[in-house]
């Protein structure tokens, strides 16, 4: 068969066509290769893989940094060394970074053009390891990271997070952490060991990039504190490296009283925000110190209007936050303060008796005290007595006022926080303390006056307080029998207290 010069040339073209969208398909698929994050160009084995830890740089401030210190030291000992510097946005003034390959900026505000996974660092870190570094940090040996690699292996069974101390390490603590969710509290201790659940003071950390990034939230600031309680939450233990130590710039990290100033109500208000998200409202330090996060005299209480009997927290599977339970033992130490300089006969009422009976105490899970009154007292009080008028606001703060709900009154912590002391007015007929206002509540029934004859002292919230004698018969005749060695939630039937919580 002959072919003409024209099929030649068409077959020619053809062929000329082909090689040329193989190479423009190959050069866009290289193209789009250097834009996925987290990936290297084709050269053998990936930098990632070599060296097996990406340095994550997360813990720093826009406004005044050593950042590019810290990068350009690690690159000095590993030139090749992934690193990946975190911030929630563009860092202003600029970062000066080396333009390769192996650094990254990633940025976890999003832009409404860049794709989901360019704010998740971990679509960046394509090693095993990685090491979170603060700023201001300098690696003097490359040896450095290979020891806390080795650590880390040594200990793999007993540790999921190995921890070394940067100079000068005279903070550099290993310290015990219980997080307790249902009470709303993290407490410190020291540790007498290496082993532990956190670390204070400035530390550089290794651990498993799977492991940082199944924590719920990896990247929360500040950092090694949002890591350690989310960890201790796991039970993950951390080990203090030995004979680990980096070194850090010699001169302070703000050159100026401003800046300084500047970085420590960013770390107040980021501890804050911390344990607002993590449901943390009283934090134990290893001194001792409590810190508090939760309501005061000039919030709001950290719940809203309780429906049921039963306020939200329950339905949250916790109990009363500790800043709400502070309040109303400072609250009933003032009433009943008042109260007894007044002359007027009061007694520890319902559950607030039961607290005292079973702890000393509050019900972990209560939301308000209670208080029996003799009606015919009142006249006695100043406060209780004027309120016909009207609420009034003491000179410390305390609002008394006549209950909306019936014929009672009602002490409350502040105009702001409504956590409250509720006064019950009873009197006596034929021997049976009775009263005018009735509540929809199991205990809100009549008694005998013998069980106020006498009152009898007995231990609440820190303070002596009269409650009824034969206390056991009186809280059964109100809650039934037993009701003192099986505790349960105020209104079974919306939740019940379960013998695992």
């Amino acid at each position: 068969m002959r072919i003409s010069l024209c099929q030649v040339l068409l077959t020619g073209a053809i062929l000329i066509n082909l090689v040329v969208l193989y190479y423009v398909s190959r050069t866009q698929q290289q193209l789009l290769k250097h834009k996925e994050p987290g990936k290297t160009a084709s050269q053998g084995l990936s930098v990632s893989q070599a060296t097996g830890v990406t340095v994550l740089i997360r813990e720093f401030e826009d406004f005044e940094n050593w950042v590019i210190g810290v990068v350009q030291s690690f690159m000095k000992e590993r030139p090749d060394q992934p690193i990946v510097v975190v911030a929630d946005k563009l860092p202003y003034p600029p970062l000066d970074l080396p333009s390769k390959q192996n650094i990254q900026v990633v940025l976890l505000k999003a832009s409404p053009v860049q794709p989901q996974y360019a704010t998740r660092p971990e679509f960046y870190i394509k090693t095993e390891y990685t090491l979170l570094v603060p700023d201001g940090v300098q690696m003097d040996s490359a040896q450095q990271v290979n020891r806390l690699i080795q650590e880390f292996e040594v200990n793999k069974d007993k540790v999921r997070i190995v921890a070394a101390p940067v100079q000068p390490y005279g903070m550099f603590q290993c310290l015990n952490l219980r997080v307790n969710l249902k009470e709303w509290s993290a407490v410190y201790s020291l540790s007498a060991g290496r082993i532990c659940d956190a670390i204070g003071g400035d530390t550089v950390v290794l651990l498993r990039t799977e492991d940082l990034f199944n924590l719920s939230q990896p990247m929360l600031r500040p950092l090694l504190t949002s890591l350690f309680i989310q960890s201790s939450l796991h039970g993950w233990k951390v080990k203090t490296a030995e004979n680990v130590v980096f070194s850090s710039y010699h001169r302070s990290l703000y050159m100026s009283a401003h800046n300084q100033w500047k970085a420590d109500n960013q770390v107040k208000a980021r501890l804050a925000h911390l344990f607002k998200d993590f449901g943390i409202k009283r934090v134990v330090q290893a001194d001792g110190k409590e810190q508090w996060y939760g309501c005061n005299k000039d919030t709001p209480r950290c719940f809203g209007t309780v429906h049921d009997d039963t306020p939200e927290y329950l339905y949250q599977n916790k109990w009363t936050p500790p800043c709400c339970l502070k309040a109303l033992r400072e609250t009933a130490k003032y009433v009943i303060k008042i109260l007894e300089s007044s002359g007027v006969r009061y007694w520890l009422e319902g559950g607030t008796l039961l607290g005292a009976v079973r702890q000393q105490d509050i019900i972990p899970w209560d939301y308000d005290v209670d208080l029996g009154i003799y009606l015919e007292d009142v006249e006695k009080c100043e406060l209780l007595r004027s309120l016909d008028a009207g609420s009034v606001v003491d000179e410390n703060g305390y609002v008394w006022e006549k209950a909306v709900e019936g014929e009672f009154y009602r002490v409350q912590y502040s105009e702001s926080n409504h956590l409250h002391v509720d006064l019950w007015p009873f009197y006596a007929t034929e021997g049976i303390m009775t009263k005018n206002t009735w509540l929809d509540h199991k205990q809100d029934v009549e008694f005998p006056e013998h069980f106020l004859k006498p009152l009898v002292p007995m231990q609440f919230a820190g303070m002596t307080a009269y409650a009824p004698n034969n206390h056991r018969r009186f809280l059964e005749l109100k809650f039934g029998e037993g009701v003192i060695e099986n505790p349960q939630y105020p209104n079974p039937a919306k939740k019940r207290l379960e013998m695992v919580d």
